[in-house]
C-alpha cells in the first residue's frame, strides 16, 4: 500500500471515529433533552419520592379542668379524615395521581361526607349565590387577601370573585363540573395548598366524623385513592356555657402566626393554635410536642412503608383556680336578675352584668361570669354562630367581667374614706351635714335621699352605711384628687390586676386622664369622682381585687386564675401559681377597721340591710349606683365574708340595672353558694341542697 493510501485509510478512520462520537453525543443529548425538559418534572418528582420522608405526627392536646379537677376543655377519642399525598399513587400505579383524577376523589368524597351530614373544613371565602354568581364572604377579608396575594393565586386586588374563581379551576384543571361542586372541589385544594399539603404533610380533610362514615369510607377505598382514616382527639367543652370567655377559642392557625412561630417552635401550616383566653396565653405548655415517622419509598416513588421514629408528647393538664358549681350559680343568678331589672324593676334597658368572686387568702378567682355569654361547642362546631354572636345587639363575646369597665358609683366610697383617714382630711368623729344637695359654685349634687331633707348630720361610717354623697363630695374636696388616686391604685383601682389572659385598665379620673381627653380638670371633678362619678370607669375584677384588698388587711395580691399545671398524666405537677404580693395599702389597721366597721353597717342597717341584716354570715360590703349619661344607672355591689375572717370577696355589676335590689339579690346567691350549697339544677333553677337552710333573696335596698 502506497503513501497515499495510507493517508486515505487513516482519515476515514478518524471520520468514522468522529461520527460514532458525534452520533454518542446526540443520544446523550436527546437524553438530557428528555430527562430535563421534556420530562423533567416528572423525574424530579420521582426523585423527591424516593428514598425516606418524615412526617410530624400530631401530639395530643393538654387539657383545662376546674380547681377540683373537673373537665372545662377536654380531648375526646374522635376520627379524622386525611389525604396522604404518600399513597396517593397507591391505588392507581401511577407515579403520580393526575390533577383530574385527584378532583374526582376529592367530589366523590365529599358526596359521601354530605349524604352523611358530615361536617369537612371548607375555608374558601367565595360562596355561590342563589343566582348561580360567584361571590366574597362578607367578613373574610384577611382570606380575600390571602387567596389574591403573590402567594396564592396572584391576582390584584380589585379582581372579582369570578376572577378568582376562573384562576383556580385553571391551577387545579377543574373543568366539567357544576358551579356549585366546583366550588366545593376548589375550596378543598385551596386548603390543601394553602396548609403546604406534602408527602411530610399529610392534609387533614375532617375531624369529628362518625364511626359507620369511617366504616364506608374503609370499605371504599378502592374508589378513593390517598384516602386515609386516623383515631385522633376531639376538643370537647362539657359545659359549653360555663365560662366560654375564660376558656377561649382553638382554630386553625393564621399566616401571620405561622411567620411569627414556625421557625422558632415549627407550627405546621395545618396546625390548630390557641386563640383567645386560657386557651391562648397557656398555648406553650397546652400544645406539647409533635412525634415524627419515617415514610420509605421504593426506588420508583412508591410507598413502602412507615415506622415510628419519635413518639409525640401530649401537651400539660391546666388547673383553674375555678369552682364550677359556684361559677354555675353566678351565671344562673345573673341571667335571672338581669331579666327581672329589666322586665319587673325600672331597668327597662337592663341586658347584661358581671361578678367575680376572690379567694382573700391568695386573690384566686372562684367565678367570673358575664351576661349575655355565648356556648363554646356551638362556637366551635357551628359555622353561622359566629356571625349571629357579633350582630348580637347585647354583645356576648366581650368579656364583661375582665374587659368591661363601668361607672362604678358608690362602691367608690370606701376607698376615698380610707385615703381621707390616711391623709388626715377627716377623721372617725368628722361629720359634714347632709342637708340633701352638696353645693359648690354651680355644682349642684344630690343626695339619694334628697327628697327627705338628707342624712342631717353624719359621720364616715353611718355615710359608708347610708352611701350619702355630700358627706364624701366634701371628703373628695378636703383629701384632693391626688390623695384619693394614690390609695386608690395601691387598692388595683384604674390598674392591672394580674389576671393571666388579659383584662381592661379601666379609667381612675383625674386631672392627667381629663388632659388627654382635652378638657380641663376642676374641684367639682373631685368631689364627683370622691362619689365614683366623673371619668371613673373601673372592671368588675378591679372591684373583687379592691374589696378582697380590704378584707386582706391593705394587701394586694397577683389576681390570678390558673392554680396549676401538671403533665398529661396529672400525677406531677410542674408549675404552681405563688400567692404574690403586689402592693400595700399603706392605711393603719385603725383606719381600716374605721371603714370596715362602715362597710360591715351597709349590711346590718344600711343600704343592704334588707338582703344581709339576718343573713347567717356576717356580711360586710358597699352598694353603687353610677350614673351613665346614656340610659339607666348601672348597679353595683361588693362586699366580702365572714366580717371576722375574710373568705371570699366579691364584685357585682349589672349593666342600666337602675335599682340596687337586683345587684344585692346576686351578691346573696354567691354568698349562698359558698356558704350554703346553693346550686343549679338540671332544668337552670337555682336550689338549695337537701339539709340546707337559708332565707330567700330579698330585693330591697339601695
Amino acid at each position: 500500500m502506497d503513501e497515499e493510501e495510507k493517508k486515505s485509510s487513516g482519515k476515514g478512520r478518524f471520520l468514522f471515529a468522529a461520527l460514532v462520537l458525534v452520533a454518542i453525543g446526540v443520544v446523550f443529548v436527546l437524553r438530557l433533552f428528555d430527562w430535563q425538559v421534556k420530562n423533567g418534572t416528572k423525574w424530579f418528582q420521582q426523585a423527591s419520592q424516593a428514598g425516606t420522608d418524615t412526617v410530624k405526627m400530631d401530639a395530643a392536646r393538654g387539657e383545662i379542668l376546674d380547681c377540683k379537677g373537673n373537665g372545662l376543655a377536654i380531648n375526646e377519642s374522635g376520627y379524622a379524615i386525611q389525604f396522604n399525598a404518600a399513597k396517593l399513587d397507591e391505588k392507581t400505579n401511577a407515579a403520580k395521581l393526575d390533577e383530574k383524577t385527584e378532583n374526582k376523589t376529592i367530589l366523590t368524597l365529599i358526596k359521601l361526607m354530605n349524604s352523611r351530614k358530615e361536617k369537612w373544613t371548607d375555608s374558601l371565602p367565595i360562596r355561590l349565590t342563589s343566582g348561580g354568581k360567584y361571590e366574597f364572604l362578607p367578613g373574610k377579608d384577611s382570606e380575600i387577601s390571602y387567596l389574591k396575594s403573590k402567594d396564592y393565586l396572584h391576582m390584584n386586588s380589585y379582581a372579582t370573585a369570578d376572577e378568582c374563581m376562573q384562576q383556580m379551576i385553571t391551577k387545579y384543571k377543574c373543568t366539567g363540573y357544576s358551579p356549585e361542586d366546583t366550588r366545593s372541589i376548589l375550596s378543598v385544594r385551596y386548603n390543601m395548598t394553602k396548609s403546604g399539603f406534602s408527602v411530610s404533610r399529610p392534609y387533614v380533610f375532617a375531624t369529628g366524623v362518625q364511626q359507620a362514615t369511617i366504616a364506608i369510607i374503609s370499605e371504599n377505598s378502592s374508589y378513593l385513592p390517598g384516602i386515609e382514616t386516623k383515631v385522633t382527639t376531639v376538643r370537647k367543652y362539657p359545659n359549653g356555657t360555663l365560662l366560654p370567655h375564660i376558656l377561649g377559642t382553638v382554630g386553625a392557625i393564621s399566616p401571620e402566626e405561622y411567620n411569627a412561630l414556625h421557625k422558632t417552635k415549627d407550627y405546621a401550616l395545618d396546625a390548630r393554635i390557641g386563640k383567645s383566653g386560657v386557651e391562648q396565653t397557656y398555648e406553650d405548655w397546652l400544645r406539647g410536642k409533635p412525634g415524627e415517622k419515617s415514610v420509605r419509598f421504593k426506588p420508583d416513588g412508591s410507598y413502602a412503608s412507615e415506622a415510628v421514629t419519635q413518639q409525640p408528647s401530649s401537651g400539660d393538664t391546666v388547673y383553674l383556680t375555678i369552682d364550677s358549681n359556684l361559677q354555675k350559680v353566678v351565671n344562673a343568678s345573673l341571667a335571672k336578675h338581669v331579666t327581672e331589672a329589666r322586665t319587673q324593676g325600672k331597668g327597662t334597658d337592663c341586658h347584661a352584668g358581671a361578678a367575680v368572686v376572690l379567694r382573700v387568702k391568695d386573690f384566686a378567682v372562684l367565678a367570673a361570669s358575664t351576661y349575655p355569654s355565648y356556648d363554646s361547642n356551638k362556637y366551635t362546631n357551628d359555622p353561622n354562630y359566629y356571625s349571629q354572636l357579633l350582630k348580637d345587639t347585647s354583645k356576648p363575646l366581650i368579656n364583661r367581667a375582665f374587659d368591661g369597665v363601668f361607672t362604678p358609683g358608690s362602691v367608690f366610697k370606701p376607698s376615698v374614706a380610707l385615703a381621707a383617714l390616711q391623709e388626715g382630711a377627716i377623721t372617725n368623729s368628722t361629720t359634714f351635714f347632709c342637708g340633701g344637695v352638696f353645693v359648690l359654685n354651680d355644682l349642684h349634687l344630690k343626695c339619694w335621699n334628697w327628697r327627705s331633707g338628707g342624712h342631717g348630720t353624719i359621720s364616715v361610717q353611718s355615710a359608708l352605711a347610708e352611701s350619702c354623697n355630700v358627706f364624701f363630695c366634701n371628703t373628695a374636696f378636703h383629701t384632693g384628687i391626688s390623695a384619693m388616686n394614690l390609695y386608690a391604685k395601691r387598692l388595683g383601682l384604674g390598674q392591672k390586676t394580674g389576671i393571666e389572659i388579659g383584662e381592661s385598665t379601666g379609667t381612675l379620673a383625674g386631672p392627667a386622664e381629663r388632659k388627654e381627653a382635652g378638657g380641663v380638670w376642676t374641684a367639682g371633678d373631685t368631689c364627683q369622682a370622691g362619689i365614683g362619678q366623673s371619668d371613673n370607669m373601673l372592671t368588675p375584677v378591679q372591684l373583687a381585687t379592691y374589696c378582697a384588698t380590704i378584707a386582706n388587711n391593705g394587701n394586694r395580691l397577683k389576681t390570678h386564675i390558673v392554680d396549676k399545671i401538671t403533665d398529661y398524666s396529672r400525677t406531677k405537677t410542674v408549675y404552681k401559681a405563688p400567692a404574690t404580693q403586689v402592693d400595700t395599702l399603706g392605711v393603719s389597721q385603725e383606719n381600716l377597721g374605721y371603714v370596715k366597721s362602715g362597710m360591715r353597717a351597709v349590711a346590718t342597717r344600711g343600704t343592704a340591710a334588707s338582703t344581709f341584716a339576718n343573713y347567717g354570715i356576717a356580711v360586710a360590703g358597699k352598694t353603687g349606683t353610677g350614673q351613665t349619661g346614656n340610659g339607666s344607672d348601672n348597679v353595683s355591689f361588693i362586699g366580702f365574708a365572714p366580717y371576722d375572717n375574710p373568705q371570699i370577696a366579691i364584685s357585682v355589676m349589672l349593666e342600666h340595672g337602675a335599682g340596687s335590689a337586683y345587684s344585692n339579690a346576686v351578691a346573696k346567691d354567691i354568698f349562698d353558694a359558698y356558704f350554703y350549697g346553693l346550686t343549679v339544677d338540671a332544668n337552670g333553677n337555682l336550689v338549695f341542697p337537701a339539709k340546707t337552710a337559708s332565707s330567700s333573696s330579698a330585693k330591697a335596698g339601695h
